[in-house]
């Protein structure tokens, strides 16, 4: 049986996989993790990771990536394995069965080197997208210098403690997932500002899968443990610190202990303009997608020297000891007289922001954001 028979085989046989691509081209559009792509029709396979940790993914990643896509001309189906490694490692496989040229995927927890190893055996050529699968040994990287982003993080906390006029302060860490290499990196920038301005660490806990309602809970009993000790909190995201807003709420604490995050999220800013949440980093997911999807393209017309030409940065992949070629941008903190740029730069607008809540609003008038 020849490769393409096979292909459309194991996809047929698969209870998750439906027959064609609906669409003419670009991208489909269904979040729910059922693979469209048949065998010949899709070039490009994208698995995002989950829609509960943030927004992002949804609301931001996919249209962009949809729309680079489509513009160039090139069939791709972007799904989302909604946190699920089994739901991941589906879709994975059923790209590879489809004979997809290229794989760009942002790995959950497990099920992401294998997921690699199989596509780049069948020849695929394999994209990171946000997040470094170590061991792995993907093609290409498309993220962030993610130890910036906890760089800007930490900055921020310490900006909002000294505005305050602390100079010295116990502070909490609340990292993201322990089997993100992200998280990891994170916390190594935040936790190093934090230190190197002479703040101390009261306690430092990661979050399973970056689940918001896990963080609730450890936050609270990080809060009862510790109580008016904590001066200041260094969420790893929006999703994080929302959680942390709330538990300090419920305590009469809205602003009185500055809270971090990052993604720039709707709710996050909104946070920043009402002084629940110091800070957040916006990441111009708009020009990752691009970046990634630029990549995707050339590869997926075997411009292997375009792609590369692309990838001007490198970093380490820890596990395997390589460098692989990457795509690094800068993340920028965002605080209550800046939420603006944010808007100003279209990745979000004044109704999804304002239109959150009337005390919201009052802060978008304030701020100018109209």
């Amino acid at each position: 049986m020849n490769k393409r028979l096979l292909g459309l085989t194991a996809v047929a046989a698969s209870a998750l996989l439906l027959a064609a691509c609906g669409s003419s081209g670009g991208s489909s559009s269904s979040p729910s993790g059922t693979s469209t792509a048949a065998s010949g029709q899709v070039q490009v396979g994208v698995i995002l990771p989950d829609t509960a940790s943030s927004t992002r993914w949804e609301q931001k990643d996919r249209p962009y990536l949809t729309k680079a896509f489509a513009a160039a001309g090139i069939k791709a189906d972007v799904q989302n394995a909604q946190g699920n490694p089994a739901q991941f490692q589906t879709l994975c496989e059923g790209f590879i069965s489809a004979g997809v040229k290229v794989l760009l995927v942002t790995t959950l927890e497990s099920g992401g080197p294998a997921c690699i190893k199989k596509a780049k055996a069948q020849g695929i050529k394999v994209i990171d997208y946000d997040r470094l699968t170590l061991g792995g040994g993907a093609d290409y990287y498309v993220s962030f210098d993610n130890v910036a982003v906890g760089k800007a993080i930490g900055t921020g906390l310490v900006k909002c403690l000294t505005d305050a006029g602390k100079k010295t302060a116990s502070v909490v860490e609340l990292n993201g997932s322990p089997t993100d290499n992200n998280a990891t990196l994170f916390k190594q920038g935040y936790d190093k500002v934090i230190r190197d301005a002479g703040y101390t660490v009261l306690a430092s806990q990661a979050v399973p899968k970056w689940d918001n309602t896990q963080a609730g809970t450890i936050f609270e009993q990080i809060f009862t443990k510790y109580g008016s000790k904590i001066q200041g909190v260094a969420s790893a995201n929006d999703g994080l610190g929302g959680a942390v807003a709330s538990v300090l709420a419920r305590n009469g604490l809205t602003g009185k202990v500055p809270v971090t995050g990052q993604d720039a999220t709707d709710e996050g800013l909104g946070r920043v303009l009402t002084g629940a949440q110091c800070v957040t980093v916006y990441k111009s997911v708009k020009n990752e997608a691009a970046k990634a999807a630029a990549i995707a393209v050339a590869l997926a017309k075997g411009d292997t020297a375009g792609a590369s030409a692309l990838a001007t940065a490198t970093v380490a992949d820890t596990t395997l000891n390589t460098k692989v070629a990457s795509v690094l941008l800068t993340p920028v903190g965002i605080y209550k007289d800046t939420v603006k740029s944010v808007v100003d730069d279209g990745f979000t607008t004044a109704t999804a922001l304002c239109g959150q809540s009337s005390a919201v609003a009052t802060a978008c008038t304030k701020a100018g954001i109209k």
